[in-house]
């Protein structure tokens, strides 16, 4: 169907469609509670918000074509060829459709379900929300053979819809930038918006999204622009996600299909690795806390294959009980549906409760991967063996497991010998400094305070757990040690493989390591760790990384610490007068050639340290980088490190 006739049927898309719920008023006095926060995340989120209407264009069918430009300025555009935001006028509110959905918040076509059968906005705070935390926002729409215009300051608008031209195509352009008396982060990063547009695309097969960055040229001197589209959508993503991986076998099983009025998208495979990354979305909302449509997706998946490898009598002589974790060892699947009316529960209010949902998953799983078993019995033996395989291992993982268990403090096992543990017992205020080292363990122990900072040396690279199995990984003495020294144990009632942290007895966790290649890789070995055996700790904002001085500067009387190249150049600008040889520069290789005071002062003081806390703005994005820098192929991750080598110069 081509756009000119999906566009036929506007007309039924009026002012009369968009229903009013409530007033703007508190979003500027408590935006954390419309955005998330004031910092990178909600920054990046208001972005979101005005992708995710083009995308409900795109998902009623009326839309095929979305640009995100970042302007010179730090504001962002958003156009897209939809049928445009209605301009007529609201009958309830008396003005027009546009300034009602761009001033009221929960104003829009997503609350009448004749308009948008699925929404991806989750809360519906839209773009409204947006506009009371920009400075300035203009807003074009393409419609009825008119170009109209609105603009608005801090969410009040200049003036009435105007009519400023005529146009013979339709769709909405937004550009607003982000007020930054509220925001604390106000520069907007090109790879952050990337993931997410890439992401969309994959979800949505046949979409083409653009980003643009007008603050950086490409080779040709013209603006960067990076174009997303997929034509098999979760197929391809899936292949992106184990781009790095060994195959296990050589298809990706995709499954597109409605059960019960649910459209469930479907893609999955399975490769050597020990992890299970299953991706889970609702209307294009990543669901990282799963829910009903998680849950059918395991049952179908255990069901099918427990009866496959029956029927084929495969389990006939193995020694150990088969558990649903073995069936998910080595697979990565990616879970997409659309839901009409999506009922959001937990923490973060993204695990999915619709009930109904589970049995429709669990039907499209059972139909797809049964009749993909018997139709590929070559790869149908080799997902079996792979299963025996991890339940063997699981039995030699649960003794380790024991073992990591019987050490903990809590079990009466005592703590690590080489922990340096802190006098307060509250774990809010208790950290944790995994140090790289016995030597710079040692200077740690003697700089800390005490009162509330933990030391626990590391012994030279720890375990890449990407490539090992789960019993090594509890083998391992120094990872046994993390566990210990934290107090966390594995395992719920739920869910075997699940990190149990009601006992965990520290809310700051930081990584300590050189700032220099073999630091960085030590500490991506442990945030590895980290995102594969504790990606909870991750998720509630536990996880840090200390970041220690390259250079000690001196020119008389005059020192400064410096973290960057940059700091150090300011520095001999301002007391060398630009004569690098009239300054004496200390370049630190390690955290050993600081003395106690030089790192409580630089590192681990917490009026002037910098920590950086770790979190996971994309899961299927870490997936990806995760397992492409710890993995064996070699040409994507030098690639990856000679595209974003910069980014980790200035980090340092």
């Amino acid at each position: 169907m081509s756009l000119e006739e999906k566009n036929a049927g506007s007309a039924s898309y009026g002012a009369s469609s968009i229903q009013v719920l409530e007033g703007l008023e508190a979003v500027r006095k408590r935006p954390a509670m419309y955005i998330g926060d004031i910092g990178i995340k909600g920054l990046h989120h208001l972005v979101y918000e005005v992708v995710d209407n083009s995308i409900d264009e795109a998902l009623a069918g009326h839309c095929d074509t979305i640009h995100v430009t970042i302007n010179e300025n730090n504001s962002v555009t958003v156009v897209d060829n939809g049928r445009g935001i209605p301009v007529d006028m609201h009958e309830k509110e008396g003005k027009s459709a546009l300034e009602v959905v761009m001033t009221v918040l929960h104003a829009g076509g997503k609350f009448d379900k004749d308009s948008y059968k699925v929404s991806g906005g989750l809360h519906g705070v839209g773009v409204s929300c947006v506009n009371a935390l920009s400075t300035l926002m203009h807003v074009e729409v393409a419609r009825d053979g008119k170009l109209y215009m609105q603009e608005y300051v801090r969410g009040i608008p200049k003036e009435s819809v105007q009519v400023v031209g005529t146009s013979d195509k339709t769709g909405t352009s937004v550009t607003f930038l982000p007020d930054d008396t509220i925001f604390i982060e106000s520069v907007y990063r090109t790879e952050i918006l990337g993931n997410r547009l890439r992401e969309l695309a994959y979800l949505n097969a046949g979409i083409t999204l653009t980003l643009t960055d007008k603050r950086a040229t490409d080779e040709n001197g013209e603006p960067k622009t990076e174009v997303f589209f997929s034509k098999d959508g979760l197929k391809e993503f899936v292949e992106y996600i184990d781009e790095a991986r060994e195959k296990l076998i050589d298809s990706v099983i995709h499954i597109s299909t409605e059960k019960n009025g649910t459209p469930v998208e479907i893609a999955m495979t399975y490769n050597t690795s020990y992890n299970e990354n299953i991706h889970s979305y609702v209307n294009n909302i990543n669901t990282i806390e799963g829910g009903t449509h998680l849950a059918g997706f395991r049952r179908g998946l255990t069901r099918t294959l427990k009866k496959y490898a029956e029927d084929s009598k495969m389990l006939e002589k193995l020694k150990v009980e088969i558990s649903g974790d073995d069936f998910r060892e080595g697979l990565t699947a990616v879970i997409s549906i659309k839901v009409a009316e999506p009922q959001f529960e937990g923490q973060t209010k993204t695990k999915l409760g619709n009930n109904e949902v589970m049995g429709s998953v669990e039907m499209a799983v059972s139909e797809a991967l049964g009749n993909y078993l018997e139709e590929n019995p070559k790869a149908a033996k080799i997902i079996v063996e792979k299963v025996i395989l991890a339940a063997t291992a699981r039995a030699a993982a649960r003794k380790a497991r024991e073992m990591v268990q019987r050490k903990s403090p809590l079990s009466g096992g005592g703590l690590p010998g080489k922990l340096a543990d802190c006098a307060d017992k509250d774990p809010a205020k208790c950290e944790l400094f995994l140090v790289e080292g016995d030597s710079a363990g040692g200077t740690a122990k003697q700089g800390r305070s005490r009162q509330f900072q933990a030391i626990l040396p590391l012994r030279g690279k720890i375990l890449n757990v990407e490539k090992a199995m789960p019993h090594k990984v509890l083998e391992s003495e120094e990872i046994r040690n993390i566990y210990t020294a934290l107090g966390v144990s594995i395992g719920t009632e739920e869910d075997s493989k699940a990190l149990n942290m009601s006992k965990i007895r520290y809310h700051k966790v930081i990584i300590m390591t050189d700032a220099d290649v073999d630091g960085s890789h030590i500490a991506t070995l442990i945030m590895t760790f980290f995102f594969r055996h504790m990606k909870e700790l991750i998720e509630q904002g536990y996880l840090y990384i200390a970041t220690p001085p390259l250079y000690l500067v001196k020119k008389g009387k005059n020192e400064e610490y410096c973290w960057t190249e940059q700091q150090r150049q300011v520095f001999i600008e301002k007391f060398g007068g630009g004569n690098e040889g009239a300054v004496h520069t200390q370049r630190y290789k390690g955290l050993g050639e600081m003395n106690e005071i030089q790192l409580w002062d630089t590192t681990m003081n917490p009026e002037n340290r910098t920590l950086r806390q770790v979190t996971i703005e994309n899961a299927a994005t870490a997936d990806h980088i995760f397992s492409m820098l710890m993995g064996d192929d070699v040409a994507p991750r030098r690639q990856f490190i000679e595209e974003n080598a910069t980014y980790a110069k200035i980090d340092a």
